[in-house]
């Protein structure tokens, strides 16, 4: 029985396309039968159980490849069909064989490479943005570059994430993954963007200041440094610096030389004197808890008195944060969303 490549159940420019990418519809071996035999709907008739599962079915060629193990060859032949089908708009079929792409990796258990990832992202950024296959296709993805340690998916793959989300303007989902990236330069640069089109200017400094403090939750010290850095030098309502106007700022850099230092007294003391600036935003002393627990030694809450919205934003993030050095980060029974 032969699979005709082409999508039914698609108009009749997703088929077309499909046979710039399939010209022929070859058995596994290689061999082609006849014209009638491989594919019906050429001929203007369905043979009786003909088969078409689903708007884009995989060729005979994909299937030949995958069952002979040639998952690179088969990954190769649905990237590029997957390409061909966004440059024409047909946006169901190249998510279609995006999925495709992604089953391949995960059943091959191909290691991560900067091929693949860039590969992923590109396929990513071609995708509707309100597609709820994107949602599905980048949450698998992320899971696959995590290689099965639990982690939160793949530097490389959360930048280019970043990346194409800021260049679509939705600072939200960007900050997140540059949270997880380790490109602080970027996240510095696209709050910029985000502070100046769609904030206040008396929130200048609340946009950083979330940044690095959970930037630190992360563990992530470096990144911490340079968002900071680069923020505050290159937007233009903060005047030069450190010290600052914004009292905000002074703090947060102070909390950056204390962490170098990790002295709990000093800690101590910068959290009390600014307690004014940090009752602007409610999680900032959540964060500065998790903060004081990771690089000064403080011990962590026995329990946490927190429920309802708040309670749920404290429950889903640290626990399977990435550690560095292979240090293991304390347990305190209250992990911290970077939402």
């Amino acid at each position: 029985m032969w699979f005709c490549p082409r999508p039914h159940r698609r108009h009749r420019e997703a088929g077309r396309v499909w046979e710039l990418v399939f010209p022929e519809c070859p058995v596994p071996d290689g061999s082609r039968p006849p014209l009638s035999q491989s594919c019906p709907c050429r001929t203007g008739t369905r043979t009786a159980g003909h088969r078409v599962s689903g708007p884009v079915e995989a060729p005979a060629v994909v299937l030949g490849y995958m069952s002979q193990s040639k998952h690179a060859e088969a990954r190769e032949l649905m990237y590029s069909g997957a390409l061909l089908f966004f440059s024409h708009g047909q946006q169901n079929s190249a998510a279609d064989l995006s999925m495709l792409v992604l089953e391949s990796l995960e059943k091959a258990e191909v290691e991560v490479a900067d091929e693949l990832l860039e590969n992923l992202a590109k396929v990513f950024s071609l995708m509707d943005p309100n597609s709820p296959e994107r949602v599905a296709f980048v949450s698998r993805a992320l899971k696959w570059s995590s290689g099965g340690s639990g982690k939160l998916g793949h530097p490389r793959l959360h930048q280019l994430l970043a990346l194409t989300l800021w260049k679509e303007q939705n600072y939200c989902e960007s900050r997140y993954h540059f949270l997880h990236s380790a490109d602080g330069e970027g996240c510095a640069n696209m709050l910029v963007e985000y502070s100046t089109s769609r904030g206040f200017r008396s929130e200048v400094d609340m946009f950083v200041a979330q940044a690095v403090l959970q930037f630190l939750c992360l563990k992530n010290k470096s990144s911490a440094s340079v968002v900071f850095t680069t923020y505050t030098q290159k937007h233009p309502s903060i005047e030069d610096g450190p010290p600052f106007v914004e009292p905000l700022l002074n703090f947060i850099w102070f909390l950056l030389l204390a962490v170098d230092g990790g002295k709990l007294t000093v800690f101590t003391v910068l959290c009390e004197q600014y307690q004014p600036s940090l009752r602007r935003d409610p999680m900032y002393n959540e964060y500065l808890d998790r903060i004081g627990q990771l690089f000064f030694g403080v011990p962590p809450k026995q329990t946490s008195s927190y429920g309802g919205l708040l309670g749920n934003l404290l429950t889903s993030l640290m626990g399977s944060s990435e550690q560095e050095d292979g240090e293991e980060s304390p347990s305190d029974g209250s992990p911290i969303e970077l939402d």
